[in-house]
């Protein structure tokens, strides 16, 4: 009983059906699309957290042409940890006491240190504290002229 179409054999069905199972030669892209949007997701989420860093405004660099006045402490570190007193050698002991003299005079002098690029950080952190404990105010780094190259 035939409803008006053509009937196929069982060889010719299991032909056709060879033939429709053929593979073929393009790539299906779907899903490494639907893989690479989910790692670009993931990374856009992730980024921010491991680079999370606390947002403060940095100083900007500026040079500033420091004026020496006589009444200003001139305070150097050479490279072995030495420590001078406007160019006269002083001990430790005899720095704390000089630095808290000075912080009674009116008005107080600035503080200015020089420490050699060879010293340990240490021996201008010394200095650094001692100027702090005698409650000097105006305490300043005096370094080299910047290269314009950097």
């Amino acid at each position: 009983m035939s409803l008006g179409g053509k009937v196929k054999s069982g060889a010719a069905l299991l032909e056709s059906s060879l033939e429709e199972t053929q593979p073929t030669s393009s790539i299906n892209t779907t899903p490494l699309v639907d893989v690479m949007l989910v790692m670009l997701i993931i990374f856009l989420i992730t980024v921010p957290v491991v680079v999370g860093t606390v947002e403060v405004e940095l100083p900007v660099e500026r040079n500033v042409v420091t004026v020496t006045k006589p009444e200003n402490v001139n305070i150097a570190v050479d490279a072995n940890g030495n420590v001078y007193w406007n160019q006269a050698l002083v001990t430790k002991e005899d720095l704390q006491t000089r630095l808290n003299q000075a912080a009674f005079i009116q008005p107080q002098p600035e503080v200015h240190i020089r420490g050699d690029q060879e010293t340990e950080y240490q021996n201008v952190g010394f200095v650094v504290e001692a100027a702090q404990r005698a409650g000097i105010a105006r305490v300043g780094f005096i370094t080299d002229k910047p290269s314009s190259g950097y």
